[in-house]
Order: structure tokens, then sequence, then C-alpha cells
């Protein structure tokens, strides 16, 4: 009697379900920049691939952690922005703010050690980003002036194009 191969997932449940659990640290994160932010001891441990696509910052830290970076949620944090397929903070790193945005593909590791919590993702790859056409929209910068690290935004008059 022959053994049939296994068939093929064509419903691609292991994405579906990676897709699924990040959608808990999407949740976890709207409830940390809600007013009163990180309820009790929780806090979160977020490590991210770098060269991930949409992930955005400043290039001397992104080159730093040229693969991977770990973030800390926990009393210095600001201008936590969970938005539907990324997030963006500002961090203090070396005393200086930066601003990162992390789109939730680029997650690797979802940790709140205050309960032992911990997510792991397989981070999917650039053809599969394209292909499920989730290729990641630009975080908007926080409002005001840009945290030290970050280059000055350039603004251009439009005067200058305007028929005189």
């Amino acid at each position: 009697m022959a053994q049939e191969p296994p068939a093929q997932d064509l419903m691609h449940y292991e994405a579906m379900a990676q897709e699924a659990l990040r959608g808990v640290v999407k949740a976890a994160l709207k409830r940390a920049a809600a007013p009163g932010g990180l309820p009790g001891a929780h806090h979160f441990y977020i490590t991210f691939k770098t060269d991930a696509p949409g992930v955005s910052g400043p290039p001397d830290l992104l080159a730093k952690y040229p693969d991977e970076m770990t973030i800390v949620l926990q009393h210095q944090y600001w201008d936590l922005a969970p938005g539907e397929t990324f997030f963006s903070v500002t961090l203090r790193f070396g005393g200086q703010p930066k601003w990162l945005s992390i789109p939730y593909a680029a997650v690797t590791r979802f940790y709140d050690p205050s309960v032992q919590f911990l997510l792991q993702f397989e981070p999917p790859s650039a053809a599969a980003l394209e292909e499920a056409g989730a290729a990641p929209e630009a975080a908007p910068q926080p409002e005001g002036e840009p945290p030290s690290g970050e280059p000055p935004t350039k603004v251009v008059s439009l005067d200058q194009f305007r028929k005189k």
C-alpha cells in the first residue's frame, strides 16, 4: 500500500496563526498607549528585525544593530502610537530621545516578564510581504520637533513653484 504525501497547506494556517498572535502584541501596545500607560508591573521586551521592510529610525542606531534589536517599554517611553500594521515610539538611547517605527511583521519576540508571557514569531520573508500586499505604510513622525538623532525634516516653500 503506497503512502500518499501529506497534503499541501494551501490555507497557510501557520501564517494565519502568526498574524493572529501579532494581534495580541498590537492589543497590548494599544492598552499601553491608553491614558494611564502600562498597568501594574507590566512591561514589554520587544525584539524586532532591524533590516525588515518598513522599519525606520535613526540610521546610526539601526546600523549599531544590523540584524535584531530589543527595546524595553517600561518607565521611559513617549509617543507610543500603535497603528494597524506598525507601531512607533520614542525611547532614550545614550540619554538621547530617538524615534522608531516598527511593523508588527518585523517583531520576532514579545515578552512581558511581569507575568512570564512570551510570544515568538518567524518573520515573514520580504517576498511573502509583497505577495500579501502588506508593504508597511510609512509611519507619521510625532508632531513637534523631531527627537534628537533624527535628521531634521526639510521644509520646502510652495512659493517657489507658483507662477508670478
